[in-house]
């Protein structure tokens, strides 16, 4: 029998009216994702690895019986309510861009053809000086990077106008920019706006689009470990916006084994003493990371998992000297299909070694479609929700990401367990249900 909530929540607005998605690149991972959206829609596929439309949740006490649907729980956006745009530097439809990516097999595309067909990128802000192998036509011209900023958000406006959208949520689904470290433009939003009229080089695509969604109020999602709105200013324009921020880096392939292995490991406390990873893919994020600057941002994405993990400031004689590399290597025949694998070094009782080693042959936006799909609907729910709307950073969204956003002091939680857990507790506070702790002792008073 169902028990009354434990606490009071502010109400959370309804999800009402249609949610327009715009994707930042309209590539493998976006058109998949939408396709996959279509697909689920006409009932021609399953919404498989999404935790918004397969997923439930825990209330009250294991006795209750009580596990609805997370989707049914929440007032979550439903997927007929969701349409799509986006922006890209080729002038393909959606249903082209999907074609040439080979991800999705041509009986199903020709299944969702009238719908992709439909959607047209709009011109992009691309700047050669951070995606390097890569070029295209389709792209906007300004007078300075303030006038393109300016033309991004009008883009937005028109598309919320013509698709009679009630809100709206940016996700980057993109390439991964070259490293970038914070410089003096990205002090304050006074110095970006000034940094934007003068066409500062230190502005890159991504935080143009970033300021034009949060300047519009629109939520916007970081699905690659470009800096962008892990940037202190556009943090606080979230915050005094209310357009939720989430990110960065989509955990797909490699890192979601190492999030689901590493925490095992230290679980038992098993010691470690190197991690070696190297992956093969060939769309067109392996053509772009086979650049050194664009590998560098995503290196730095994936390294840090192991040390946020194992904690070898912690535990010194186990994970104290981890020789942990990673490599990524463009390979044209593999497609998105990226192949990752890992030789990992363990030891156990009295230093004795052992050995893993992984091969996960894995299809790359496949992987990331449900994340997506997640994203926007749970950054659509913040949007809605007193006590999170106004918050940046949606830490609890950790979940989806290689390097998850955190407030300052704090170091992320990569434990995908723990964010599993983080997660649903967010969900039932933000609903009045007690927080879900499984310590479990009053079943035995």
């Amino acid at each position: 029998m169902a028990t009354a909530q434990k606490n009071s929540a502010p109400q959370i607005a309804p999800a009402k009216g249609k949610l327009g998605i715009l994707t930042v690149g309209l590539g493998a991972v976006a058109t998949t994702f939408i396709a996959g959206v279509e697909a689920v829609r006409k009932g021609i596929g399953e919404p498989v690895g999404s935790l918004t439309q397969l997923g439930t949740i825990r209330l009250g006490k294991r006795t209750e019986g009580r596990s609805p649907f997370i989707k049914d729980f929440v007032p979550l956006a439903d997927l007929k309510d969701l349409v799509f745009g986006g922006w890209d530097i080729f002038t393909d439809s959606a249903y082209a861009a999907a074609a040439n990516a080979k991800v999705l097999e041509p009986e199903l595309l020709k299944q969702v053809k009238p719908f992709l067909d439909k959607i047209k990128p709009m011109a992009a802000v691309f700047d050669h000086k951070y995606i390097k192998l890569i070029e295209g036509p389709n792209v906007k011209k300004g007078k300075n990077k303030m006038d393109l900023a300016d033309q991004l958000r009008q883009d937005i406006r028109d598309f919320k106008k013509k698709n009679k959208c009630d809100r709206l949520v940016v996700i980057w689904c993109g390439s991964t920019e070259s490293f970038q470290k914070p410089s003096k433009v990205h002090s304050s939003l006074e110095a970006f706006e000034k940094g934007l009229k003068a066409s500062d080089p230190n502005i890159a695509p991504s935080q143009i689009y970033a300021y034009a969604a949060l300047m519009e109020k629109v939520p916007y999602a970081n699905g690659a470990p470009n800096l962008t709105v892990d940037l202190p200013f556009m943090q606080q324009l979230s915050r005094d916006n209310h357009a939720p921020i989430a990110g960065k880096d989509f955990k797909t392939g490699q890192t979601l084994m190492k999030t689901i292995l590493a925490p095992g490991f230290k679980a038992r406390l098993l010691g470690m003493s190197g991690w070696f990873s190297t992956n093969i893919l060939g769309n067109r994020d392996g053509e772009v990371l086979n650049d050194p600057g664009s590998f560098k941002t995503k290196e730095e994405s994936k390294l840090s998992v192991l040390e946020h993990i194992l904690q070898p400031d912690l535990y010194p004689k186990l994970y104290g000297n981890i020789y942990h590399k990673v490599r990524i290597n463009y390979y044209p025949p593999r497609g998105d299909n990226k192949e990752g694998w890992d030789n990992i070094d363990i030891f156990g009782w009295l230093g004795y070694p052992m050995q893993i080693k992984v091969d996960f042959l894995c299809r790359d936006s496949i992987l990331a479609a449900p994340l997506a799909l997640d994203i926007v609907l749970f950054l659509d729910l913040a949007a809605r929700t007193p006590g999170l709307q106004g918050l940046g950073i949606q830490e609890w969204m950790s979940f989806y990401f290689k390097s998850p956003m955190v407030a300052k002091g704090l170091y992320p939680e990569h434990d995908l367990f723990i964010q599993m857990m983080k997660m649903k507790n967010t969900l039932r506070h933000i609903k009045g249900e007690e927080l879900i702790t499984h310590l479990g002792l009053e079943y035995y008073d």
